[in-house]
């Protein structure tokens, strides 16, 4: 089993900056993949980013050259620095984990923490 609890969501005016946390407990070392999804009112559940052991990235189109992944191993963190953030930016961001065992991989999510961007 994997927790994962997100942090660092707020309210922010259109052009600002937010930095999100997402600590993770548990059986750490069946994870390699940790990312971001969000999920804006009225809307399904989406990808933002997501980051490997390995340090590979990917980042949905929408974010690109505007949020930036991180991961710190040591810590069995992630986060998600975000710029220039726009009205459409406004969701509940949730923390995503991929445990890999040997009957297969589980999918593991935070409760997400809420990023507001309005003037």
């Amino acid at each position: 089993q994997v927790q994962l609890v997100e942090s660092g969501g707020g309210m922010v005016e259109p052009g600002g900056s937010l930095r999100l946390s997402c600590a993770a407990s548990g059986s750490i070392s069946s994870i390699n993949t940790m990312g971001w999804y969000r999920q804006a009112p009225g809307s399904q559940r989406e990808f933002v980013a997501t980051t490997t052991t390995g340090g590979s990235t990917d980042y949905a189109d929408s974010v690109k050259g505007r949020f930036t992944i991180a991961r710190d191993n040591a810590k069995n963190g992630v986060y998600l620095e975000m710029n220039s953030l726009k009205p459409e930016d406004t969701a509940v961001y949730y923390c995503y984990a991929m445990g890999t065992y040997v009957l297969g991989v589980r999918d593991y999510w935070g409760k997400g923490t809420l990023v507001t961007v309005s003037s």
